[in-house]
């Protein structure tokens, strides 16, 4: 099979054939269940992502995540005793035709009825935010995302965030806004009423990802931006090469950070803020 490319379009070139979709089904919850088809029903008993009478608005981007994303809730519809119906749904945000075209061949070999429309958000992203588009993209996309999933009727919105997207979204704040934020595995939707946003590869590191990709011969994009196509560096990147590097003497660093978000020490933090308000620990101390 040949790559195709696209500005903007980083692929995940396959090793081998594309696999039958059956064989890829397959090896979602017999060879890589340990590392993704375990984590994903972790992630979604622990946190209740999926609950009877859902209707879940999947978000398919295009990348190797929200892919992998799709097959698993195709798999857990097919097994789950869990009452609960899908919309796969994907954004066109101006995307070259190479990169469309990519998105919508893996989602007909597939097998995922992904609803395909359009927002124009990268042209729209290059007038006002041309040299710090991500941001602001990042947060047109999700409002487009919403909207489509509000218009199905669907009360949830599945995103495609991983492991290392969530230690590399504490580590951008730590380091580069001098907070402590991190990616909640849900959320409620503060502008869409009755909309929660879900993350149910919570659990799932993306090399582990990548491997599934890789091995069962699928080509992806990364996210297909044709405004930050030229940008050479980023912010993220720079933290994913940080923690790469911090790996080399401490391998279970990244660990660390995922399960510093988890076990936040109130009684050792000097301020918070909460709802919208900042406190200090000095506003409790003398009830200590």
């Amino acid at each position: 099979m040949n790559s195709i490319a696209g500005s903007g379009c980083e692929l995940i070139t396959p090793l081998c054939d594309r696999k039958p979709v059956e064989e890829i089904e397959r090896s979602i919850i017999k060879k890589y269940r340990k590392k993704t088809w375990t984590k994903f029903i972790k992630a979604i008993k622990a946190f209740n992502l999926v609950e009877e009478g859902d209707k879940i608005a999947v978000a398919v981007s295009g990348g190797k995540d929200s892919l992998l994303m799709a097959k698993m809730f195709q798999e857990l519809k097919r097994h789950s005793q869990i009452n609960f119906e899908v919309e796969f749904i994907a954004m066109d945000p101006g995307f070259h035709e190479s990169n469309r075209e990519l998105l919508l061949n893996n989602c007909e070999y597939l097998n995922i009825p992904v609803k395909l429309f359009e927002s124009g958000i990268f042209e729209i992203v290059e007038n006002i935010a041309k040299d710090y588009p991500c941001y602001m993209c990042a947060r047109m996309r999700r409002g487009a995302l919403y909207s489509k999933a509000k218009e199905l009727g669907c009360n949830k919105l599945a995103l495609g965030h991983h492991f290392n997207d969530i230690i590399e979204t504490t580590m951008l704040n730590v380091l580069y806004s001098g907070n402590f934020k991190t990616m909640k595995p849900k959320l409620k939707a503060k502008n869409f009423e009755g909309l929660e946003l879900i993350r149910p590869l919570y659990y799932i590191e993306e090399e582990d990802i990548k491997r599934f990709v890789r091995n069962n011969g699928l080509s992806t994009m990364n996210c297909g931006c044709i405004v930050a196509a030229n940008k050479t560096s980023s912010k993220r990147k720079e933290i994913k090469d940080l923690i790469a590097e911090l790996k080399k003497t401490f391998n279970d660093v990244d660990k660390s950070i995922f399960n510093a978000g988890q076990n936040v020490n109130m009684d050792s933090i000097v301020g918070w803020e909460k709802d919208g308000k900042k406190y200090s620990f000095l506003d409790v101390y003398d009830e200590e």
